[in-house]
């Protein structure tokens, strides 16, 4: 099992570091919060795998307590990373930001 965990762990790992990569590397804040986002969801989502196999197999009732704490962390940023970058993104849209080589849709610049 400590294989898993650390299978688990380097998934993590590998995925927020790609997200540090794109942070620096992507050019508007679209796609930089693309890559925050998205993928420090990803790596989280194993990170809090590794620690609930972690618990399970290192027994005891504290470490229960552990698996559930990451769960309940991890609902919050389920919950909280998706809806900032959407607000933030939208902010940033609203405030004139536009991307840059990116196609932009006609569409909405035709009802105003």
């Amino acid at each position: 099992m400590n294989i898993l965990i650390y299978i688990f762990l380097g998934i993590g790992l590998i995925f927020n570091g790609l997200a540090a990569v794109g942070l620096h590397r992507f050019p508007d804040i679209y796609t930089r919060l693309h890559a925050g986002t998205k993928c420090t969801t990803f790596g989280s989502i194993f990170i809090v795998l590794a620690v609930v196999v972690y618990s399970f197999t290192h027994g005891g009732p504290s470490k229960v307590v552990l698996a559930l704490h990451s769960l309940a962390a991890l609902a919050a940023l389920l919950l909280s990373n998706p809806t900032g970058a959407h607000a933030i993104s939208r902010g940033a849209h609203k405030s004139g930001y536009k991307p840059v080589k990116a196609v932009v849709d006609k569409i909405e610049e035709a009802k105003k």
